[in-house]
């Protein structure tokens, strides 16, 4: 089951409020004295892996993204006289029964993978939002009926709720960012309200709201601005959850088209071959797991860098 990154984060405001003349002013507040130098020593002195896994990402989504480029050979043509044959110079990544390039098939199927993981959690992210917002800001019946609907929907298993919608509406990758969006959906909700529930007691947002701000002035000017860092957080941690889930469901078969390349499509495949080629499951599986750490590692860089409490206790 999906759960939050990241339960509890200090109520530091990184946006402060100034009264003048009757108006209300958001100031931001002054970056540290050292800027980025300092910002990127603190990064390698605190955490080098999250520094190596970000770019470690920026070069597999950039070999996927600009395939074409990289890749030697068109990942769908055949070649019956090149089956089976090992890794080697020609073939770096070898070829598979169908003598398709093994290293071409790993970087065009890289696309579907982090496309729908990149965009579910866009999704998620944008519904999730906007439902933990108007839950914490309206309270009452209508926090009561949202929250009691995100209970229920996080009372399924991810991957299974996934897999029912996927079922229901159909194989394809736009049914397959739809499903893992709506799972992750009620993990935003609850997020955001927390915070927003926390922030709603503030000093700043009592002043806006004695001054006689509109609701939409304090929600963009003084709430918004204070939950970026524990939702970049959050949606950090549930990236690597969405392409572990996108890749499970290619996997059986329930994702993409199985005749299109694609990471767990070809993990599936490679099972068959696993004895005569086990390379064909290795590289795909490979990038699969170097995906997810690398995510993971950033999530707890990201950590470090954004939580007030992470900051003052250097």
């Amino acid at each position: 089951m999906l759960r939050p990154y990241m339960t509890h984060f200090a109520k530091v405001p990184y946006v402060t409020t100034a009264v003048s003349s009757g108006k209300i002013h958001s100031i931001r507040r002054a970056p540290p004295p050292g800027g980025w130098r300092r910002l990127v020593s603190r990064l390698l002195r605190k955490s080098p892996m999250g520094v190596i896994s970000s770019l470690l990402l920026i070069l597999i989504v950039l070999l996927t993204v600009f395939a074409h480029v990289v890749s030697p050979r068109d990942p769908q043509a055949t070649a019956v006289t090149a089956r089976f044959v090992p890794p080697s110079v020609e073939y770096l990544f070898g070829t598979d029964n169908l003598g398709r390039d093994v290293l071409a098939r790993v970087l065009y199927g890289g696309r579907p993978i982090l496309l729908t993981g990149f965009t579910s959690v866009l999704i998620a992210l944008g519904i999730g939002l906007a439902i933990g917002t108007i839950s914490a800001y309206r309270g009452g019946w209508v926090d009561n009926l949202l929250m009691r609907l995100m209970d229920v929907m996080l009372s399924f298993p991810s991957v299974l709720l996934a897999i029912l919608i996927v079922a229901t509406l159909g194989r394809g990758l736009s049914n397959l960012i739809i499903a893992i969006a709506f799972a992750m959906v009620p993990v935003f909700a609850r997020l955001v309200r927390s915070v927003v529930l926390s922030l709603l007691h503030e000093e700043y947002v009592t002043a806006a709201r004695s001054l006689g701000a509109q609701d939409g002035h304090i929600i963009l000017r003084h709430i918004f601005p204070n939950i970026v860092a524990p939702i970049i957080i959050q949606a950090s941690g549930l990236l690597a959850v969405a392409i572990s889930t996108a890749a499970a469901l290619n996997f059986i078969g329930l994702g993409v088209d199985p005749r299109e390349p694609d990471w767990g499509v070809m993990v599936a495949d490679g099972q068959k071959m696993l004895y005569d080629a086990p390379y064909v499951p290795f590289y795909p599986g490979l990038a699969i797991t170097l995906t997810v750490l690398s995510i993971n590692f950033i999530g707890d860089m990201l950590r470090d860098v954004l939580d007030p409490k992470m900051r003052r206790s250097e």
